[in-house]
C-alpha cells in the first residue's frame, strides 16, 4: 500500500551571498545595477562618491517605507514586473528579477541601505560576515532613524569593507553603458563629475521595424575611417534603454570595415538572463530581432560601400588631374609626339557620369584641288563601326578630359573586373581600369598612383600617333613621361 509525504523546500542562507558574488561576470557591474534601481525609483540625481574603502551611491528618488524596504529584500521579488511603470515619470522600469542588490557582495564585506520616504528613515545592514555567523537566523537589523536624519526621499546604499577597488573611469563606462542617460529627467554624477552619454560623429542611419512583439528601432553609425577603432566592435542591444551586450550581425566577415561600424538597437521585448549580460538566443523574440538586423545590416552594407566609393573617387580625381596636368606639360613640350598634331591649347575639364566621347567627323567632305576650274569632290570610305567594350558605366566612374585645341582625350577610370585589361582605348577615350591588381597595388600611395595613371595615358596617346609602330609608341611614351615627371629647370 502507497504512502504520500512532503519534503520541505529549503534554501542554504550561503546561497544568497554565492547569488551576490557570481552574479555578474565582472563585480563591477553592482554600481549600473543600483543605478538602475534609482531610475525605477523616479530619482532625478544619482550621485556616485568612490573612496578608498568605501562606495556611497546616493539618489532623490521615492525612497521606500517599512513595506518598501521588506519588498526590497524580498530575493526575486517581481513586484516590479507587476508594476513595469514608474508612478511620477511612468518609466519602463528596468529591474525584473530583484536580486541585483545582492551583487555588491562581490566587490565588499558589507552594504548599508538608507532610506527615506515621507516621514519614515530606515537604515538596514547587510553584514557578509555576521549573516555567515548566524546560519539559523534569516533577518537582517532594521535601525529606524529620525525623520531629520535625511533632508529629502530617496535612498542611499554605501558599500563598505572593499576587497577590491575600481578605476572611477570604468564606473564611468558602465554607467555610460548600462543606465538611461538620455532619458529626460534623469542625471547621474561621478565624483561631482556629470557623466554624458557617448556622442558618434558619421553617416547616421535610422531605422524603425515592426515585429509581433513589438518595434525594434535604433540608429547605425558609419563612422570616418580616422575615427574607426576596434575597441568595442559590435551593435549595441539595448533593452529599456540599458545595454545588455552587443552582437556583430554578420559583420564578422566584413574585415577592416567592421570597425567603422556603430550604434545601437532597442528590442524591450527581448527575454534576458538574469544576470542581465545576455538573451534567451532560441526564443521567437531573438529571431524576430535577427530577421530585422539581417535586412537593416544589409543597407548599412550598401552604404558603407556608396560611402567608401565616394571618398575613393575623390582620391582618384586628385590623381587623374595631376597626372593630366604633367602630361599636358609634356605634350606642350613635345608638340610632334601629340597624335592630335596642333599644339596643345586651351584647359582640361572634367565630366561626370558617362564617357566623354568624341566622335570623329568622318561624315565631312574631303575637297582635293585638280585645276582652277574643276574640283572633284571625293566622299571617304565608310569605316565599319567597332562594337563598343564599354556599354554602361558605374556610378562610382571618374572622367576627366584634356583639350588639344578643338580636339581632346578624355580618361575614363571605371571598374572593368580583376581579369579585365588594366588599360584600353575608343576612339578618343581611355578607359582605366581600377579593379585591375596592378592599378590597386599602385593606388596605396599618392605619388604611385599618379605615376601609373600617367603611364598608362601616355602609353595609349603613343599608340594613338602611331598604332601599327608599338616600338615607336613606346619610345615617345618614355619621352613623354620623363617630361612630365622631371623638372628641366633644375
Amino acid at each position: 500500500m502507497s504512502s504520500h509525504e512532503f519534503i520541505p523546500l529549503t534554501i542554504d542562507k550561503s546561497h544568497i551571498i554565492t547569488i551576490g558574488e557570481r552574479l555578474y561576470t565582472e563585480s563591477i557591474e553592482f554600481v549600473r545595477e543600483i543605478v538602475n534601481n534609482a531610475y525605477d525609483a523616479d530619482a532625478t540625481l544619482v550621485e556616485i562618491l568612490v573612496g578608498e574603502d568605501t562606495i556611497e551611491i546616493r539618489d532623490n528618488g521615492a525612497g521606500m517605507d517599512k513595506d518598501g524596504l521588506k519588498q526590497y529584500f524580498n530575493i526575486g521579488s517581481q513586484q516590479k514586473l507587476y508594476s513595469p511603470k514608474s508612478p511620477i515619470y511612468k518609466r519602463d522600469r528596468i529591474g525584473q528579477f530583484g536580486i541585483g542588490k545582492f551583487a555588491t557582495l562581490s566587490a565588499g564585506k558589507r552594504f548599508e541601505v538608507i532610506t527615506k520616504s515621507g516621514d519614515f528613515v530606515g537604515r538596514v545592514t547587510f553584514d557578509k560576515e555576521e549573516w555567515e555567523r548566524s546560519k539559523d537566523v534569516w533577518q537582517l537589523p532594521l535601525e529606524i532613524l529620525p525623520p531629520d536624519f535625511r533632508n529629502m526621499d530617496g535612498t542611499t546604499v554605501l558599500l563598505g569593507g572593499m576587497t577590491k577597488k575600481f578605476d572611477p573611469k570604468d564606473i564611468e563606462v558602465r554607467i555610460i553603458e548600462g543606465t538611461p542617460l538620455k532619458a529626460p529627467h534623469f542625471r547621474v554624477r561621478l565624483n561631482g563629475h556629470t557623466i554624458t552619454p557617448r556622442s558618434l560623429t558619421g553617416h547616421r542611419i535610422p531605422f524603425l521595424e515592426g515585429t509581433s512583439f513589438g518595434p525594434v528601432t535604433g540608429e547605425i553609425i558609419i563612422l570616418p575611417e580616422t575615427a574607426s577603432s576596434t575597441k568595442d566592435l559590435g551593435i549595441e542591444i539595448k533593452v529599456k534603454q540599458v545595454t545588455v551586450r552587443r552582437e556583430f550581425f554578420g559583420m564578422e566577415t566584413w574585415g577592416k570595415a567592421m570597425s567603422r561600424i556603430a550604434g545601437e538597437v532597442n528590442a524591450d521585448f527581448l527575454p534576458i538572463t538574469s544576470d542581465r549580460t545576455g538573451f534567451i538566443k532560441d526564443s521567437p523574440e531573438y529571431a524576430a530581432l535577427q530577421n530585422v538586423m539581417e535586412r537593416v545590416m544589409g543597407n548599412v552594407k550598401i552604404t558603407l560601400q556608396r560611402l567608401a566609393g565616394k571618398k575613393e573617387g575623390m582620391k582618384v580625381s586628385r590623381a587623374l588631374k595631376e597626372a593630366l596636368q604633367k602630361i599636358y606639360k609634356a605634350l606642350a613640350a613635345n608638340p610632334d609626339l601629340s597624335p592630335f598634331g596642333a599644339f596643345p591649347v586651351g584647359d582640361e575639364t572634367k565630366g561626370i557620369g558617362s564617357a566623354a566621347m568624341k566622335k570623329r567627323e568622318t561624315g565631312q567632305t574631303i575637297q582635293t584641288v585638280q585645276d582652277a576650274d574643276t574640283v572633284k569632290t571625293v566622299q571617304p570610305k565608310k569605316k565599319r563601326k567597332k562594337k563598343p567594350k564599354v556599354k554602361q558605366l558605374t556610378p562610382n566612374a571618374v572622367i576627366k578630359r584634356i583639350k588639344f585645341g578643338d580636339i581632346g582625350v578624355s580618361v575614363c577610370v571605371d571598374s572593368f573586373g580583376e581579369d579585365g585589361p588594366e588599360v584600353f582605348s575608343e576612339e578618343t577615350t581611355i578607359y582605366i581600369n581600377r579593379d585591375h591588381p596592378l592599378y590597386k597595388r599602385e593606388s596605396s600611395k599618392v605619388d604611385t598612383h599618379v605615376l601609373n595613371l600617367a603611364r598608362l595615358i601616355t602609353q595609349e596617346i603613343s599608340l594613338m600617333k602611331d598604332p601599327k609602330n608599338p616600338r615607336q609608341a613606346f619610345e615617345r611614351q618614355s619621352k613623354l613621361l620623363r617630361d612630365a615627371f622631371i623638372d628641366k629647370s633644375n
